[in-house]
């Protein structure tokens, strides 16, 4: 059903971790695209979905960071410990860059159980599927919405099929709005001829290393209206003060007293999920306990959220 998709820094890798066995009892399958030099924070993350019997893909061929160019020490971190077990399987991500000939040995490579092909770009899909041939039914084919129209999907049928949509706008933290259309994929994605839909929480899918200076603070919760047909919305709490890149804390709390005030308000339409309880202990005692971590509540609070609507 829900796949949600994380690039592997540190807060993603915990968020997993942290709601590994919510994702488990749920049936969510986490995409894992590794990002990062050292792999312990992987191996972790897919030890504690394996404890609580869940299921994750992990792309062996990142596109973005220090793996995009040798994904090897992924592979042999799958295959030495993870691949036999049932419910964690490889990914291959395809690109605009990908000829035929490596996105097939890249299959071969991978093809010894349960592989699932992201399509990122990648354009000729009716080549692939040809090569391919009955295989492609085996596999779990996942579609980023953006690259893959219906006449892209139509090539690859299978069992098996996710489509992953950004509903994350990003912008400078000072310009986002009050609130915002998020996605309405969760409702609407037996429509579109899949079985499982997916997005990229509360950070979208553009991918950077690093984040540049806050010179504003924003803070960002999803929710489910029922009065536009159950549609996702997102609240983005910014800070008043946007005009120099100082007092993070501060500006974290003046976000923050913007949540509460939403939170008190009636008809807020947002789940009261254990990240919220987070957000309002850190409320009542004043602590600001860093941007990684009010990023990982949030998108904590997205996962509750979507278990709390399918449950």
């Amino acid at each position: 059903m829900y796949h949600p998709y994380f690039r592997g820094k540190q807060y993603e890798l915990i968020t997993v971790r942290e709601t590994a066995p919510l994702m488990a009892a749920a049936k969510f399958v986490p995409i894992i695209e590794p990002v990062k030099e050292s792999l312990r924070g992987l191996r972790r993350t897919l030890q504690d979905i394996c404890d609580a019997k869940g299921q994750a893909i992990v792309i062996v061929n990142p596109h973005h960071g220090v793996h995009s160019e040798d994904g090897q020490n992924i592979s042999a971190l799958l295959q030495g410990s993870f691949l036999k077990q049932p419910t964690i399987s490889a990914g291959v991500i395809l690109t605009k860059d990908m000829t035929v000939g490596e996105a097939l040995q890249c299959c071969e490579e991978h093809a010894e159980r349960g592989l699932a092909l992201i399509h990122a770009g990648f354009t000729d899909g009716k080549g692939l599927a040809d090569v391919l041939g009955d295989k492609s039914r085996g596999m779990r084919h996942i579609f980023f919405e953006q690259y893959c129209g219906k006449l892209y999907r139509r090539h690859f049928m299978s069992e098996d099929r996710v489509l992953l949509r950004d509903g994350f706008k990003r912008m400078r933290n000072r310009d986002y709005p009050p609130v915002e259309a998020f996605s309405d994929l969760h409702i609407t994605y037996p429509e579109e001829g899949v079985t499982g839909f997916g997005d990229f929480l509360i950070v979208g899918d553009e991918y950077s290393e690093t984040g540049g200076p806050a010179y504003a603070v924003a803070i960002h919760l999803t929710f489910i209206d029922p009065t536009q047909d159950d549609a996702m919305y997102i609240y983005h709490f910014v800070s008043k003060s946007k005009d120099t890149p100082t007092d993070p804390a501060g500006k974290f709390g003046e976000a923050l007293a913007l949540m509460m005030r939403k939170l008190a308000q009636p008809n807020n339409h947002i789940f009261e999920s254990g990240a919220v309880a987070e957000f309002r202990d850190l409320h009542k005692r004043g602590h600001f306990p860093g941007l990684g971590y009010v990023k990982k509540l949030s998108m904590k609070h997205h996962i509750e959220t979507l278990n709390a609507y399918f449950g």
